[in-house]
């Protein structure tokens, strides 16, 4: 029997003025790399071992070839948005000016969302930094920051308020921490003192983005899009506690402090001088600006206790059951105490739930993907959401990850997120039971 997604007809989530949506990337789906530059993870997809199936996203969805399809089955599903990521390689030349061909294909994209009355919220950086920026130093080098703030300013003044919602950064901790200290991600550099500055020039670049922002689509909301794995002790004991509080500083409040209050968190003072973020006067002030919007991103969360090595801060244990196919915990309880905790810690603005979802074994058979465990998933995750909404925090909408299975990374094609199967061979778009329980959902509502 299939699975239903239900919310009580008083729901906050079911009102008006509550946005559902689901969302892609540029490089995850979008394929024509002829029609752009390079980027660093068509680099990194050449590098031996780093991508599993050993695959790249040269044709990824074929999504700039397709995208009037994509966009009808975006609209059949009901949604009131769309998250869609520019490719700064896709739209910008090496000398910092537009390329006009590549900027032509996603106004085309966004006006004909605004005509079927769908919302366009755009990522204008979503971990495909320009391999020609990569090449002097990319998050290393301060001067990419400046590089970002032109290319915010020129696509914003280009699109202007045909988007409803511009977000600066997907997922900094990803892009720094895994792209610049541990290597399992574009770039591939590893080392903490990498990673830290990575972090710190991509936090300045999104304050400088946000300025631009400001100037040229006051009207739009503009903020920007953060992921949190919530973190929990592995036993009572002070020593296993510390090591999670100085955990959640690292991995999640190391990105949110600093945008919302204008400083990094304690766990800064325990680093050695050479991994200290390289901060100038100024830094700070420019990365907190006022947010319109916060994004979060939610997926798992993870245990941890006291380090093992003396030059560690925790020891991170390996996922609890249960597991998606990806290898993730599922725990919906962490969403709820995640938005009510940050509700507590800080005076947010609206929240999106930006991201969440699941990659789980899908098949195709006679034509149908059953996916009941993704229905499951997505119920107990909204129910989370709902339960923060009536403690108190404003979230303005949930957008599901993903539209449709696509190049995951540096899984390669092997782990599908969609609630729209792909064929990789044929191109062929299957919805998937989950998606067909999200229309189903969404036609409810009054």
């Amino acid at each position: 029997m299939t699975k239903k997604l239900s919310l009580s007809s008083t729901s906050p989530m079911m009102q008006p003025s509550f946005l559902f949506g689901t969302a892609t990337s540029s490089f995850q789906i979008e394929g024509d790399a002829e029609g752009r530059l390079e980027c660093i993870w068509d680099v990194f997809c050449r590098q031996a071992g780093a991508i599993a199936d050993k695959s790249d996203g040269l044709r990824a969805c074929e999504h700039v070839e397709r995208w009037e399809e994509d966009v009808n089955l975006i609209h059949s599903l009901g949604v009131d948005a769309y998250r869609l990521s520019i490719s700064w390689p896709r739209v910008m030349h090496a000398n910092g000016e537009i390329n006009e061909q590549g900027l032509a294909f996603y106004k085309q994209l966004i006006d004909k969302l605004n005509s079927l009355n769908i919302k366009a919220f755009v990522t204008l950086y979503h971990w495909d930094l320009p391999q020609y920026l990569e090449q002097r130093g990319g998050w290393l080098n301060r001067q990419t920051a400046y590089e970002f703030e032109n290319y915010v300013d020129k696509i914003s003044a280009a699109l202007g308020e045909r988007v409803y919602s511009y977000a600066t950064f997907n997922e900094p901790f990803c892009s720094a921490y895994l792209g610049y200290e541990i290597g399992v991600h574009a770039p591939g550099k590893t080392g903490r003192e990498h990673g830290r500055t990575a972090a710190h020039h991509i936090l300045l670049a999104h304050g400088l983005g946000m300025k631009m922002l400001k100037k040229n689509v006051p009207n739009a909301k503009n903020g920007i899009v953060l992921n949190f794995t919530p973190c929990y002790s592995a036993s009572d004991s002070p020593a296993d506690i510390a090591a999670t509080e100085k955990a959640d500083q690292y991995i999640n409040q190391w990105y949110m402090q600093p945008v919302m209050e204008g400083c990094y968190p304690d766990v800064i003072h325990e680093l050695a001088e050479k991994d200290k973020p390289p901060i100038q006067d100024g830094d700070m002030e420019t990365i907190c600006q006022p947010l319109d919007f916060l994004g979060i991103n939610f997926y798992t969360r993870l245990h941890y206790s006291a380090p093992r090595n003396h030059d560690e801060l925790y020891f991170e244990h390996p996922h609890y059951e249960p597991k998606t196919d990806i290898g993730w915990e599922i725990h919906p309880p962490a969403l709820t105490h995640l938005l009510t905790s940050l509700h507590q810690r800080y005076a947010l603005p609206p929240v999106y739930i930006t991201e969440n979802g699941a990659a789980m074994a899908d098949e195709v058979v006679d034509g149908r993907v059953e996916d009941n465990d993704r229905i499951e998933y997505y119920q107990n995750h909204l129910l989370a959401v709902e339960k923060a909404m009536d403690e108190g925090v404003k979230v303005s909408g949930y957008f599901a990850w993903s539209l449709m299975d696509n190049f995951e990374w540096a899984e390669g094609y092997e782990k599908r997120f969609g609630i729209v199967y792909v064929d990789f061979d044929t191109q062929s778009r299957i919805l998937k039971d989950s998606a067909k329980a999200f229309k189903a959902l969404l036609a409810q509502r009054t």
